[in-house]
């Protein structure tokens, strides 16, 4: 179970929600960390994606985190990149890529091709003129400029036209 950035889990002996596994997390160093984000870490695989990299982003985790818990970069050049072409992007040139989601979405898609990959948590497939949006866990936020979400939107509609993909409610 891959989870991105603010997420949340069910509190144990809870009604289920968005489920109680996080066995990946990947995030960016903007991340805004949930009651979640740690618990259990040694358990979890995280990785961080850098796109800012390309551009001004320091390469320093933040203050907060854990001392003893590594972290794996997921590569602009294999990951990153890709995506932005398929997206009509040039994150080489324009500081623009695509949200965590999305990111963790086509990961998924390139390291398990034939999975039964299913999306939740996506309301730019229903809404890509959205400017702010709610993660599971917190304050809504603003869209970044970065982030061209009718492209995203137009990319993960495509893989659920196809089959390829379910949107769960």
């Amino acid at each position: 179970m891959f989870r991105v950035n603010g997420f949340a889990l069910d509190v144990p002996k809870g009604p289920e929600v968005v489920g109680r596994r996080a066995d990946v997390v990947v995030f960016n160093r903007a991340i805004r960390a949930t009651p979640w984000m740690f618990r259990d870490y040694r358990d979890r695989l995280y990785l961080i994606v850098e796109p800012g990299r390309l551009h001004w982003e320091p390469a320093a985790l933040p203050d907060w985190w854990p001392p003893d818990l590594g972290v794996v970069p997921v590569p602009n050049h294999d990951v990153v990149l890709p995506l932005s072409e398929a997206l009509g992007i040039d994150s080489r040139m324009d500081a623009r890529w695509a949200t965590t989601g999305t990111m963790t979405a086509w990961l998924a898609r390139w390291l398990f091709p034939d999975v039964d990959l299913r999306l939740a948590g996506f309301s730019m497939i229903d809404n890509p003129t959205q400017t702010s949006w709610a993660h599971a866990y917190g304050e809504p936020c603003a869209v970044g400029e970065e982030h061209l979400i009718a492209r995203e939107s137009e990319l993960l509609r495509s893989w659920v036209d196809t089959g390829t993909a379910t949107v769960l409610a």
